[in-house]
């Protein structure tokens, strides 16, 4: 499938972009490669095999998600530069 300069110019209308006319030629050039090279792809005898959507099995690698305790309200604000009571303290930040 060639791709030609007018189709290019429709698809940067549609995505409201702005190219130059050496822009429109380097797009056209490039954009007719890619799809010529899926035209290869098409050519490919892919009976019999089973669509996938990875290349290889996945598998849950996560543990079991498990209640723990806390490190407890000192642990967590012993390295804190500041304090309020049991809280960070932030500086505000919405006026």
């Amino acid at each position: 499938m060639k791709i030609t300069r007018e189709q290019v110019e429709h698809v940067a209308r549609l995505a409201r972009l702005e190219l130059s006319e050496a822009e429109l030629d380097t797009f056209t050039g490039q954009m007719d490669s890619i799809l010529s090279y899926v035209e290869k792809l098409n050519a490919l005898d892919t009976e019999g095999i089973v669509p996938t959507s990875h290349a290889v099995p996945m598998e849950n690698a996560f543990r079991a998600d498990e209640a723990t305790g806390s490190i407890g309200v000192e642990a967590a604000l012993a390295n804190a530069p500041l304090r309020a009571q049991s809280f960070f303290r932030v500086p505000k930040v919405i006026e």
